[in-house]
Order: C-alpha cells, then sequence, then structure tokens
C-alpha cells in the first residue's frame, strides 16, 4: 500500500501549520467560551454547583440503589457539611472566565480533533485518510463520555468523601472556590482524556511503541491502579468504589482489544510487502 505523494514539507513548514492549528483551535474555545457566557447562570447555578448539592442526579441514584440492594440508607446523602467561600478580590472573575473557557474547550473539542487530523493526514495512508470523520466520531464520543463520568460519577464521590471526612469535629470545612472549581476541572478534563486512551493506543500500537504483550503484560498494575483511584474519589463501600472502577477497566480493556487488532494487521502487512 503506497502512501500519497506529497510535496516535501520542511521543519519550518511543519512549524508554520502547527502554529496555525493552535491559532484556529484557540480561535474556536474563544468563540464557544464567548457562547457559553449567555448561559453562564445555568452553568455555574446548575452544572458547576450542582454537585454540591444533596439533590443532585449521582446522589438520588446511589440513594435509589441502596434502597434496592435492601441497605436502606446507607449511601444516601443528607446533607454536604461545607461551604465555598471566595478568597481573592479577582477571584470569582478569574473563576468566571476559566469556566466558560473550559466549556468552550469541551464544546470545541470535535473541532480541534479535525484540525489535528488535517495535521497528521499527509504521513497516513489513503485508506486511512477516509477514516477521518470515523476517527473524530468515536474520539469525539469517548471524549464526551469520559466528560460525563467524570462530572456524574468522579466529581460527586470527591464532593462526598472531602465534605464528610474531617479529622476533628472542632475543624469545619470551607473549601475556596479555588480548590473546588480545581477539583472540577481536573476530574472533568482528566476523564475526557482518559477515555481517549483506546485511540492513543491505537496511534502508539500502530507506531510500534506499544505491543498487546506490553499491554497484558502490566494489566495487573493498571488493575491496581484503577482500584486505588476508585477506593481514593468513593465513600468506603464496594458498591460505589465498583461503579467507578468498572468504566476505567472496560476503556482499558478495549484498548488492549483495540491494540491486537491493529498489531496482527500491521504484522500481516509487513509479510505481505
Amino acid at each position: 500500500m503506497a502512501k500519497k505523494e506529497l510535496k516535501e514539507m520542511s521543519f519550518l513548514d511543519h512549524l508554520e501549520e502547527l502554529r496555525w492549528l493552535l491559532v484556529r483551535s484557540s480561535a474556536a474555545v474563544l468563540i464557544m467560551a464567548f457562547v457559553t457566557y449567555f448561559v453562564s447562570d445555568y452553568l455555574f447555578e446548575t452544572i458547576i454547583f450542582g454537585p454540591t448539592r444533596p439533590t443532585f442526579f449521582t446522589y438520588r441514584f446511589f440513594c435509589d440503589l441502596s434502597h434496592q440492594l435492601g441497605f436502606a440508607d446507607s449511601i444516601c446523602i443528607k446533607e454536604l457539611p461545607f461551604i465555598i467561600q471566595n478568597t481573592l478580590m479577582e477571584g470569582q472573575v478569574n473563576m468566571f472566565v476559566w469556566m466558560c473557557i473550559l466549556a468552550g474547550f469541551i464544546l470545541a473539542f470535535p473541532y480541534i480533533l479535525w484540525q489535528i487530523w488535517g495535521f497528521i493526514s499527509p504521513a497516513l495512508y489513503e485508506k486511512e485518510k477516509k477514516n477521518a470523520r470515523l476517527f473524530i466520531f468515536v474520539s469525539s464520543l469517548l471524549f464526551f463520555l469520559g466528560v460525563l463520568f467524570g462530572y456524574f460519577i468522579v466529581i460527586p464521590m470527591s464532593v462526598n468523601f472531602l465534605a464528610t471526612f474531617t479529622v476533628s469535629d472542632m475543624v469545619k470545612n470551607q473549601f475556596t472556590l479555588e480548590s473546588y472549581i480545581g477539583m472540577f476541572k481536573t476530574s472533568v478534563i482528566a476523564g475526557g482524556l482518559f477515555f481517549e486512551l483506546p485511540i492513543i493506543i491505537y496511534f502508539l500500537t500502530k507506531l510500534g511503541l506499544v505491543t498487546p504483550e506490553f499491554l497484558r503484560k502490566y494489566r495487573r498494575y493498571a488493575i491496581v491502579i484503577v482500584l486505588i483511584v476508585a477506593a481514593i474519589v468513593t465513600p468506603p463501600d464496594v458498591v460505589s468504589q465498583t461503579i467507578v472502577a468498572i468504566p476505567m477497566l472496560i476503556i482499558f480493556e478495549l484498548s488492549v482489544i483495540i491494540s491486537s487488532i491493529v498489531y496482527k494487521i500491521k504484522i500481516k502487512n509487513e509479510q505481505l510487502s
């Protein structure tokens, strides 16, 4: 299979293409951030601060689940004993701007992927270039699923654990706005990027940097890491830890399967060439 002949590009040409990729991607993020400005009340009151209220969807889901499993109110959230305070004069302005940018990045993510695909496509085979729409769709879907996982699972579990953990009754939890927003940003972005693992493994396998044998060899360590993360961000009960750990383990196993398929195709093509 031959690659499409392309005009040789110098190192500076590649840098120029990369610069325009960053410019166009940044512009898309800023445009979408400006759009979110018009729904900022909903963004902050309902979405960002939603996990701070006992009526949040995840808390109600776990409460209903505990009743169905016969655990009564053992994992029901009746109150979250903490307040969020601002300690900097420019604190609320900064957080407002950064959360709009975060929302802009999430909304613009498919366009950013399209820009990245345009940058790397000259190095791909003609058949691979035709998969642009599939790549963007699957990558965007995985990213949005990861963001939802971070928002509906990781954030409320973290908030519940940190709000109820105390070393003494003398100490009251008063979290700063920067601390809460920082945890929020980390959770949704980390969730989105983690769910991109199958795509990353796909390209690493094609480049020969990762093999399915390598992933299988270190599977046990990956499982231990996932369980540790699940234990850290969830209350000390098996149900919560399982709900957090299962999606992460599925993503890892999916990455192993993808790596195995890509590796077999790569070996077959090398034997035919």
